[in-house]
Protein backbone atom coordinates (compact mmCIF):
# COMPACT_ATOMS: atom_id res chain seq x y z
CA UNK A 1 0.00 0.00 0.00
CA UNK A 2 1.64 3.33 -1.00
CA UNK A 3 1.52 5.59 1.99
CA UNK A 4 -0.41 9.31 1.17
CA UNK A 5 1.26 12.24 2.99
CA UNK A 6 -0.35 15.72 3.54
CA UNK A 7 0.71 18.30 1.27
CA UNK A 8 3.62 19.78 3.15
CA UNK A 9 3.21 23.22 1.57
CA UNK A 10 -0.36 23.52 3.21
CA UNK A 11 1.32 25.18 6.23
CA UNK A 12 2.23 27.94 4.60
CA UNK A 13 -0.04 31.12 4.16
CA UNK A 14 0.01 31.55 0.46
CA UNK A 15 0.04 33.56 -1.54
CA UNK A 16 3.57 35.21 -0.39
CA UNK A 17 3.85 38.87 -0.22
CA UNK A 18 7.02 40.60 -1.17
CA UNK A 19 7.98 44.44 -2.06
CA UNK A 20 7.25 43.90 -5.74
CA UNK A 21 6.42 40.27 -5.78
CA UNK A 22 3.35 37.29 -5.25
CA UNK A 23 4.51 34.17 -4.90
CA UNK A 24 1.56 31.48 -4.78
CA UNK A 25 0.75 27.91 -5.32
CA UNK A 26 0.55 26.82 -9.37
CA UNK A 27 -2.78 26.28 -10.82
CA UNK A 28 -3.85 24.79 -13.62
CA UNK A 29 -4.38 28.01 -15.45
CA UNK A 30 -0.58 28.74 -15.16
CA UNK A 31 0.51 25.91 -17.97
CA UNK A 32 0.51 28.00 -20.61
CA UNK A 33 2.12 31.33 -19.07
CA UNK A 34 4.93 28.86 -17.58
CA UNK A 35 5.46 26.95 -20.93
CA UNK A 36 5.70 30.53 -22.72
CA UNK A 37 9.25 31.22 -20.73
CA UNK A 38 10.39 27.45 -20.26
CA UNK A 39 10.32 26.89 -23.76
CA UNK A 40 12.15 29.24 -24.63
CA UNK A 41 15.97 27.32 -25.90
CA UNK A 42 17.96 30.13 -23.27
CA UNK A 43 15.52 28.40 -20.50
CA UNK A 44 15.76 25.16 -21.81
CA UNK A 45 18.95 25.11 -21.80
CA UNK A 46 19.27 24.36 -18.18
CA UNK A 47 15.67 22.83 -17.40
CA UNK A 48 15.51 18.71 -16.12
CA UNK A 49 13.28 18.24 -19.13
CA UNK A 50 13.00 20.01 -22.40
CA UNK A 51 9.47 19.59 -23.53
CA UNK A 52 8.53 19.25 -27.04
CA UNK A 53 5.26 21.11 -27.05
CA UNK A 54 3.11 22.46 -24.38
CA UNK A 55 0.78 19.35 -24.70
CA UNK A 56 3.56 17.36 -23.34
CA UNK A 57 4.50 20.07 -20.65
CA UNK A 58 0.33 19.77 -19.64
CA UNK A 59 0.10 16.30 -18.84
CA UNK A 60 3.01 16.31 -16.60
CA UNK A 61 2.41 19.24 -14.75
CA UNK A 62 -1.59 18.72 -14.46
CA UNK A 63 -0.18 15.65 -12.09
CA UNK A 64 -1.01 16.22 -8.64
CA UNK A 65 2.46 15.34 -6.92
CA UNK A 66 4.21 17.81 -9.49
CA UNK A 67 1.71 20.72 -9.52
CA UNK A 68 1.61 19.98 -5.81
CA UNK A 69 5.49 21.52 -5.25
CA UNK A 70 5.28 24.53 -8.13
CA UNK A 71 4.95 27.98 -6.74
CA UNK A 72 4.59 31.04 -9.46
CA UNK A 73 6.20 34.16 -9.63
CA UNK A 74 4.25 37.41 -10.41
CA UNK A 75 4.83 40.98 -10.77
CA UNK A 76 1.87 43.22 -11.24
CA UNK A 77 -0.40 40.29 -12.29
CA UNK A 78 1.75 38.62 -14.89
CA UNK A 79 4.03 35.54 -14.26
CA UNK A 80 7.41 35.97 -14.23
CA UNK A 81 8.81 32.69 -12.87
CA UNK A 82 8.34 29.94 -10.91
CA UNK A 83 9.81 28.09 -8.27
CA UNK A 84 10.01 24.08 -7.41
CA UNK A 85 9.79 23.82 -3.49
CA UNK A 86 10.11 19.70 -3.32
CA UNK A 87 9.59 18.73 0.75
CA UNK A 88 11.99 15.39 0.93
CA UNK A 89 13.05 13.08 3.86
CA UNK A 90 16.78 13.24 4.36
CA UNK A 91 18.78 9.75 4.33
CA UNK A 92 18.32 8.45 8.38
CA UNK A 93 19.18 5.75 10.41
CA UNK A 94 15.93 3.20 10.78
CA UNK A 95 15.92 3.51 14.66
CA UNK A 96 15.18 7.98 13.91
CA UNK A 97 13.63 7.41 10.50
CA UNK A 98 10.13 9.23 11.93
CA UNK A 99 12.19 12.31 13.35
CA UNK A 100 13.74 12.70 9.92
CA UNK A 101 10.29 13.03 7.77
CA UNK A 102 9.94 16.05 6.21
CA UNK A 103 12.58 18.05 7.36
CA UNK A 104 14.24 19.09 4.36
CA UNK A 105 13.44 20.54 1.21
CA UNK A 106 14.48 20.64 -2.69
CA UNK A 107 14.86 24.21 -3.86
CA UNK A 108 15.07 25.24 -7.74
CA UNK A 109 13.87 28.29 -10.04
CA UNK A 110 13.37 29.41 -13.86
CA UNK A 111 12.94 33.17 -14.58
CA UNK A 112 11.73 34.70 -17.61
CA UNK A 113 14.12 36.23 -19.55
CA UNK A 114 12.27 39.10 -20.08
CA UNK A 115 12.94 39.43 -15.82
CA UNK A 116 16.32 38.17 -15.38
CA UNK A 117 18.80 41.00 -13.98
CA UNK A 118 15.92 42.71 -11.80
CA UNK A 119 16.70 40.84 -8.52
CA UNK A 120 13.35 38.82 -8.99
CA UNK A 121 15.01 35.50 -8.44
CA UNK A 122 16.83 36.62 -5.43
CA UNK A 123 13.54 37.75 -4.03
CA UNK A 124 11.39 35.27 -4.49
CA UNK A 125 13.81 32.73 -3.38
CA UNK A 126 14.51 34.73 -0.10
CA UNK A 127 10.56 34.99 0.68
CA UNK A 128 10.16 30.89 0.02
CA UNK A 129 13.72 30.45 1.74
CA UNK A 130 11.69 32.57 4.61
CA UNK A 131 8.50 29.98 4.75
CA UNK A 132 11.08 27.17 4.49
CA UNK A 133 12.28 27.92 7.88
CA UNK A 134 9.13 29.49 8.96
CA UNK A 135 5.65 28.01 8.89
CA UNK A 136 7.07 24.99 7.14
CA UNK A 137 9.54 24.20 10.45
CA UNK A 138 11.98 23.29 8.05
CA UNK A 139 15.75 22.00 8.97
CA UNK A 140 17.52 22.35 5.84
CA UNK A 141 17.02 23.30 2.12
CA UNK A 142 19.35 22.33 -0.86
CA UNK A 143 19.54 23.17 -4.60
CA UNK A 144 21.54 21.83 -7.31
CA UNK A 145 22.61 22.94 -10.72
CA UNK A 146 25.16 22.63 -12.93
CA UNK A 147 28.56 24.14 -12.63
CA UNK A 148 28.41 25.71 -16.54
CA UNK A 149 24.66 27.81 -15.02
CA UNK A 150 26.61 30.67 -13.25
CA UNK A 151 23.55 32.67 -12.90
CA UNK A 152 21.84 29.91 -10.58
CA UNK A 153 24.60 29.07 -8.69
CA UNK A 154 25.37 32.62 -8.21
CA UNK A 155 21.98 33.21 -6.72
CA UNK A 156 22.66 30.50 -4.26
CA UNK A 157 25.62 32.26 -2.91
CA UNK A 158 23.97 35.79 -2.90
CA UNK A 159 21.29 33.96 -0.77
CA UNK A 160 24.34 32.48 1.61
CA UNK A 161 23.44 28.97 0.42
CA UNK A 162 27.14 26.78 1.37
CA UNK A 163 28.63 24.80 -1.32
CA UNK A 164 28.63 21.28 -0.27
CA UNK A 165 29.72 19.62 -3.50
CA UNK A 166 31.53 19.88 -7.09
CA UNK A 167 31.41 17.29 -8.92
CA UNK A 168 33.60 16.37 -12.09
CA UNK A 169 31.60 15.97 -14.85
CA UNK A 170 29.27 13.73 -13.10
CA UNK A 171 26.08 15.86 -14.40
CA UNK A 172 25.11 14.81 -18.23
CA UNK A 173 23.49 17.65 -19.99
CA UNK A 174 21.38 17.23 -23.15
CA UNK A 175 23.54 19.09 -25.84
CA UNK A 176 26.76 19.87 -23.76
CA UNK A 177 27.64 15.99 -22.56
CA UNK A 178 29.15 15.51 -19.13
CA UNK A 179 29.35 18.46 -17.01
CA UNK A 180 30.31 18.94 -13.39
CA UNK A 181 27.78 19.43 -11.19
CA UNK A 182 27.23 21.49 -7.99
CA UNK A 183 25.22 21.46 -4.61
CA UNK A 184 24.31 23.78 -2.03
CA UNK A 185 22.74 23.76 1.20
CA UNK A 186 21.60 26.09 3.69
CA UNK A 187 20.20 25.09 7.37
CA UNK A 188 17.32 26.94 9.55
CA UNK A 189 20.13 28.24 12.15
CA UNK A 190 22.41 29.89 9.50
CA UNK A 191 19.26 31.23 7.39
CA UNK A 192 18.18 32.68 11.05
CA UNK A 193 21.58 34.05 11.77
CA UNK A 194 22.16 35.83 8.17
CA UNK A 195 18.80 37.35 8.71
CA UNK A 196 19.98 38.96 11.95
Amino acid sequence: MIETRPDPLEKAAWPLLTERLVIRRFEPADIEPTWAFRSLPEVAEWVTTEFPDVHAYRRVFEHPEVAQSALVIERDGAIVGDLMLRVTDPWSQTEVREQAIGTQAELGWTLAPAHQGSGYATEAVRAVLDVCFGSLGLRRVIAECFADNSASWRLMERLGMRREGHTVKESLHRSRGWLDGLSYAILAEEWAAARR
